[in-house]
């Protein structure tokens, strides 16, 4: 394998691996405050819309990124809403988040631009950017530059600050006093409120940087990886977050690294189109996009280990009197 295509899959993989970082991170969050979050997948949907469509009628990053950010905690307010303050069922708020939202981007959108429920383009100039755009493309015989300079220097400040995030999350999550409470909710909500602390409060505060991560993960999918909104683009990308949490059993190192898995199982995927193999011939291009999801369900099935779930997940809290 020259450097070239070395370079070209690492730059892909990281490209991928994003936005799931992202959404794994928000999940994590979520759940380990006791909220079960099926809704990842229609708040970057709906983030990704408003950061087009903002971006695209305004022509500012910084409104495009902020329409994300507050579409998404918007949602994260009503699932708290729904299951925090009246402790109705989350799987079920997930869901319904994912339905509206897959239904309302398409519904504004024809509204709105009349493009069949997509976007404009969104100018070069709100658009994310690399950091160092001399690596933007790969250079034969050149391998710093393949796979250092193109592979991991080429990207916008995005895709670094997913990976930074990782860190601060186990940072926040092990050795902070919020981090510990927030933990602490997702085992043993009785004790945290017999300690004087807010278990609505804390799950709120969850959500809300729950919100947070799936704007950003949102508005990098129309803003990075994408010129415009389409119809359903997240394309399971939240459902398969919510597999890398369980993978890397809700903790933030194991989390990137099922992340990254994916991401280079897609990055690879996407450079098999088109390739003959010895003894197989030119693989489908449906087998090929479909090996995310079949690894998906392979390692949800049997290959995880014993995944031991925050003890509180998914159990509305009552108040003792």
């Amino acid at each position: 394998m020259d450097e070239v295509l070395i370079g070209s899959v690492i730059a892909s993989t990281l490209r991928v691996t994003t936005p799931l970082l992202l959404a794994a991170l928000a999940g994590l969050l979520s759940e380990r405050s006791g909220v079960v979050d099926l809704g990842l997948e229609g708040k970057m949907l709906s983030a990704a819309f408003a950061a087009a469509a903002v971006g695209a009628l305004t022509g500012s990053t910084l409104l495009a990124v902020g329409a994300a950010l507050l579409v998404a905690c918007a949602w994260s307010l009503v699932h708290g809403f729904a299951c925090v303050s009246h402790r109705g069922d989350q799987v079920v708020s997930g869901v319904a988040i994912n339905m509206v939202s897959a239904g309302l981007t398409v519904v504004l959108g024809i509204a709105w631009f009349a493009q069949g429920g997509q976007t404009p383009p969104v100018s070069p100039e709100v658009r994310l950017h690399g950091l160092v755009p001399a690596f933007a493309e790969p250079a034969e015989g050149q391998w710093f530059a393949s796979v250092f300079g193109h592979g991991l220097l080429s990207h916008n400040g995005l895709v670094y600050a997913a990976f930074a995030l990782v860190f601060a999350v186990w940072y926040f999550l092990e050795r902070t006093r919020p981090g510990l409470r927030l933990r602490a909710v997702g085992e043993n909500p009785a004790m945290v409120e017999a300690a004087g602390v807010s278990v609505k409060g804390l799950r709120y505060g969850a959500l809300l940087l729950n919100g947070l991560l799936c704007g950003l993960a949102g508005s990098y999918l129309t803003l990075a990886q994408n010129a415009s909104f389409a119809p359903n683009m997240t394309a399971g990308r939240g459902y398969i977050a919510l597999a890398a949490m369980i993978f890397g059993k809700w903790k933030p190192l194991p989390t990137a690294a099922a992340c990254l898995l994916f991401g280079f199982l897609d990055a690879v995927a996407i450079r098999l189109q088109g390739v003959k193999l010895p003894g197989v011939g030119e693989v489908p291009v449906q087998a090929i996009q479909a090996l995310p999801y079949l690894l998906t369900v392979i390692l949800l099935a049997g290959f995880i280990g014993q995944a031991l779930a925050p003890k509180a997940l998914g159990r509305p809290y009552v108040k003792e009197r």
